[in-house]
């Protein structure tokens, strides 16, 4: 057996550079290659432009630009700049900012001083320049390294700072940043900020109304039981409504950050309005019945508020104030019970259509109990793990009780598809669910027909989410179907079901596409897998134009030996992508309901593109 020697050689020191670049997840988070709204490049963008919200929150500046190309970013706030002898120490001297002076900066996104640096140090590029007062700083470096620096200078640009950076990409592997993810980022910023104007590649992203506007967008008006109810305190925000939707849907912010994993204020927001209808109505309601299909945003402000982690993506403050005088819970479940208590008495219609809505979730409640427990038993007697799901071995990581990023399960239709699929898998983290046929058209159903169908029933048995999605079984949910119409179908109803009874896994990113080669071309020594006709016509170039091609139609028709090369590192996945500012309830009826005028003029226009772009192919052939 080798000697380990540990002695003063192996004691080493990194400066803060080196660091981050070699634990970058300790900053910010997982890294990615941009097809997840929390990989990594976008919290680079977040860090960038939080700086330009806070000068926005202190009074200074309405405007923040943002280009973007597929692999760079430049952020342009109008704020008072960074102090032109500071430009360096800002972004490049960790724990160094202006936002440890609280009278500069009273309830900022962060104190920590790590953000632009983290930036600068995954940087291919990094630029800085500020604007003064008629006078100019710049800097520019390389992998967080100062590569050149500009003296001061005059320059009669407004005040402001000018951030550029291109994320490095031997960190950052294949990545380029989605204007969607981007979009959605943005948005929330607008909703926070009143009169704030964000200008995205030429896009304005404005809000008056705050979190009304983001209810009023997220909501479809031909389900809501009620208007959205919306108020606003010092220090807080929230609104609210019911509509028809399953489960609790929630937008939880704190100094203008995101929390998508919610915290004590979340929390709070939930008991507080729990209290608040039971007292109004003086009925003892089960929790889950007053939150059932209720749509709802809760934000705060505070001073010097702790996060979970570097991302700030979960709020741990317990307290409103750094004095600990007023805490989260007891500030916001006040406000809440008190502002929630008036407006139910002033305005007895809404009082009236709120109580139907929690009175029909407490019958829906009590009607589904004898259907889950029959639907329960159905499921073990279907032998489920035998004959419907081929099991991984790893699901969670049980030393820190958190659940493995690769824990992956594969859906598909058929024995062959499923067989190839099984065999080629990693069974440590792979796990295999094969569908019997179609499954049924779910749109516009109840959550009565999840329990009834066999094939969704057996499906949320072996996800595990009968209960809560927050006991998701796997953390990656692949679709795998043929590349043909009956596969297309089948995974359009796939996400019709995902998406009407189970929304939050789209939402939180849980659910992929698999992508799989739709040919073959080899000569005598190499073979290359092309997954579109570009890719493809790439390939013949290379191998010449002899070279034997091979359509894949059906995952049945790649050899188990094949698959294992696109299912494990070199896996080719697309997330289901959802925009933050859409319905649900209004995307599935365009999709999946009665054949609309709207829906018929799409079909029709796109049929007419693949006319002409038909005929333009036999014109170049002729």
């Amino acid at each position: 057996m080798t000697e380990l020697i540990y002695t003063e050689e192996s004691i080493k020191s990194l400066d803060w550079r080196e660091h981050i670049r070699l634990r970058p997840g300790m900053y910010i988070g997982k890294l990615g290659d941009g097809s997840s709204p929390d990989d990594g490049i976008y919290v680079l963008l977040k860090e960038v432009i939080d700086n330009a919200i806070d000068e926005h929150m202190m009074g200074f500046g309405k405007l923040v630009e943002i280009k973007a190309t597929e692999h760079s970013l430049t952020v342009r706030d109008y704020g008072r700049g960074i102090p032109l002898g500071k430009v360096y120490e800002c972004v490049a001297q960790i724990n160094t900012g202006g936002k440890y002076d609280s009278q500069a900066f009273q309830k900022s996104v962060g104190l920590n001083g790590v953000g632009t640096k983290a930036v600068n140090a995954l940087s291919k590029n990094f630029l800085v320049q500020s604007f003064r007062d008629g006078q100019t700083k710049r800097q520019e470096f390389e992998l967080g390294i100062l590569s050149r620096d500009y003296p001061i200078g005059p320059d009669q640009q407004t005040n402001g700072t000018l951030i550029e950076f291109t994320p490095d990409e031997t960190i950052f592997r294949h990545y380029h940043f989605r204007s969607e993810f981007i979009e959605n980022q943005l948005w929330n910023y607008a909703y926070l900020n009143a009169g704030l104007i964000i200008d995205f590649n030429g896009k304005k992203f404005h809000s008056k109304n705050g979190l009304l506007d983001l209810l009023s967008k997220k909501a479809d008006p031909e389900t809501l039981r009620y208007p959205i109810i919306h108020f606003r305190g010092e220090d807080i925000e929230f609104a609210l409504t019911h509509g028809e939707a399953y489960g609790e849907e929630y937008y939880s912010f704190v100094n203008g950050q995101f929390t998508t994993q919610g915290g004590t204020h979340l929390a709070a927001f939930r008991e507080g309005l729990v209290k608040a209808i039971r007292d109004f109505y003086k009925k003892d309601f089960d929790a889950t019945d007053i939150r059932a299909s209720i749509l709802g945003a809760i934000a705060i402000r505070v001073q010097e508020p702790v996060f979970e982690s570097q991302t700030k993506t979960r709020l741990g403050s317990l307290t409103m104030t750094p004095d600990g005088n007023v805490t989260v819970r007891n500030y916001v479940g006040d406000f809440i019970r008190q502002r929630l208590d008036d407006f139910l008495h002033k305005n007895p219609a809404i009082a009236d259509g709120l109580l139907r809505r929690v009175m029909q979730s407490e019958r829906e409640r009590k009607d589904m109990a004898g259907i889950k427990k029959l639907a329960s038993q159905r499921a073990k007697k279907a032998n489920l793990h035998n004959k419907k799901l081929r099991d991984c071995r790893v699901h969670y990581n049980e030393e820190k009780d958190e659940r493995r990023f690769e824990s992956t399960i594969f859906i598909t239709e058929g024995d062959s598809a499923s067989g190839s699929l099984t065999k080629a898998r990693d069974v440590q983290t792979q796990a295999v669910f094969s569908l019997r046929g179609k499954p049924l058209n779910s749109f516009g159903l109840t959550k009565k027909v999840v329990y009834e169908n066999e094939e969704f029933n057996l499906l949320q048995h072996a996800l595990n989410i009968e209960e809560s999605v927050d006991d998701l079984r796997y953390n990656n949910i692949v679709i795998a179907t043929d590349a043909d119409v009956d596969g297309m179908h089948i995974r359009l109803l796939l996400l019709t079901f995902f998406l009407q009874f189970f929304p939050d896994l789209v939402k939180n990113g849980h659910v992929y596409i698999l992508e799989t080669p739709l040919f073959r071309v080899r000569d005598k020594k190499t073979t290359i897998y092309c997954y579109n006709e570009t890719e493809k016509q790439e390939a013949l170039k290379q191998l010449g134009a002899k070279s034997e091609i091979t359509r894949f139609k059906g995952l049945g028709e790649i050899s188990p030996d094949e698959f294992k090369q696109f299912i494990q590192e070199n896996i080719r996945v697309q997330p289901v992508l959802f925009d933050l500012n859409s319905s649900i309830p209004k995307l599935l009826n365009y999709y999946m309901g009665k054949n609309t005028p709207e829906r018929q003029e799409f079909i029709i226009s796109n049929l007419r593109v693949e006319k002409d772009m038909a005929a333009e192919d036999l014109t170049e052939s002729a």
